[in-house]
């Protein structure tokens, strides 16, 4: 009987090294298979161009390919809450952003996930300002002259915005209050959209973003005026600040960090944020940003948690003041 009951300890501990070996094993051989990354905003916005650089490093790196999934509708919602409900293994990411975790809650009455409970907060990786740009055929040459246009004119010159609460929008209302202007909103589905319309000459200006405004920019297809960050940009060199345009009011800044479903290991939260800090400190990377107008970021997970926690209660009153209720 003894002899049994030592076969029998004997056999637990060997099953239980086994376990243990195979878990180690496990977190060892992290990304064994491909990773998704979703991006929550249309092809072709900044969301997805800057998702491609990320999973295209992340790739190289793992060994694995990093495959990105566009997920748009709802001001990005939708895509988050993909990513919410996903398996916390570390095979789904998510490219998560400031419209998302910050504006988002004061926007919809009825969100389907938590900003702060749903997800494991990776790392910020990317931030910038937008740039305020106008259609050629607007008689504006700089911040002043738009500024002395929009007097002479209230609510005759429209501007464009992904939709309301975004960036752009924010940025617009900015500019209304400080320099005592009246424009004309006009939301869409995207901010790649409404640049669209502004090439097309359908609107007058906008706050775009500046992934895909910088292109139409060196072609000549808009006028940048001014860039709403602190230091000029280094895809823009020539354009002055709003500051130095005139207008010295601190504009609300865009940025994205890597999120995962709630639950995710902390081994492979940890490794990814590795990962993601190799990534945007890489030569080629930080020379495809300084081309794009954006700057690289990086943050412990806790950062970023407590940047969102903080900035829910600021954005939820700049939103009341401008009038934004949630829909």
């Amino acid at each position: 009987m003894q002899k049994r009951s030592c076969y029998a300890r004997q056999g637990a501990a060997f099953a239980l090294t086994l376990t243990l070996a195979a878990a180690a094993g496990a977190q060892e051989i992290y990304p064994s298979k491909p990773v998704r990354l979703i991006a929550p905003f249309p092809p072709g916005g900044s969301t997805d161009v800057l998702c491609r650089i990320i999973a295209q490093k992340l790739s190289a790196s793992f060994g694995q390919q990093v495959v990105v999934d566009n997920r748009p509708g709802a001001g990005g919602s939708i895509g988050h809450a993909v990513a919410a409900r996903s398996p916390a293994d570390g095979y789904t990411l998510l490219l998560t952003a400031k419209a998302g975790l910050v504006i988002n809650p004061h926007l919809y009455t009825k969100l389907p996930f938590d900003p702060l409970t749903d997800f494991e907060m990776i790392s910020q990786v990317i931030s910038a300002g937008p740039v305020l740009v106008v259609h050629p055929s607007v008689p504006a040459k700089d911040v002043k002259a738009l500024i002395a246009l929009a007097r002479a004119r209230p609510g005759q010159l429209n501007y464009g915005s992904g939709g309301i609460g975004t960036t752009a929008h924010i940025a617009a209302e900015f500019l209304q209050v400080a320099a005592n202007i009246k424009l004309t909103h006009i939301p869409y589905k995207g901010g790649a959209v409404a640049l669209i319309d502004l090439v097309a000459g359908q609107t007058d200006l906008q706050f775009g973003d500046m992934v895909p405004s910088v292109p139409q920019i060196r072609t000549g297809k808009m006028r940048a005026l001014a860039v709403t960050t602190q230091q000029r940009s280094a895809a823009l060199p020539d354009t002055p600040t709003m500051a130095q345009a005139g207008v010295d009011v601190q504009f609300p800044r865009q940025w994205w960090g890597v999120a995962a479903p709630k639950g995710t290991p902390r081994a492979i939260v940890d490794r990814l944020n590795a990962e993601l800090a190799k990534v945007v400190k890489a030569p080629d990377v930080l020379e495809r940003f300084n081309s794009l107008g954006v700057f690289a970021e990086h943050t412990t997970p806790e950062r970023m948690l407590e940047i969102v926690k903080e900035a829910g209660p600021r954005m939820g009153k700049l939103l009341r003041n401008a009038g934004i209720r949630p829909q």
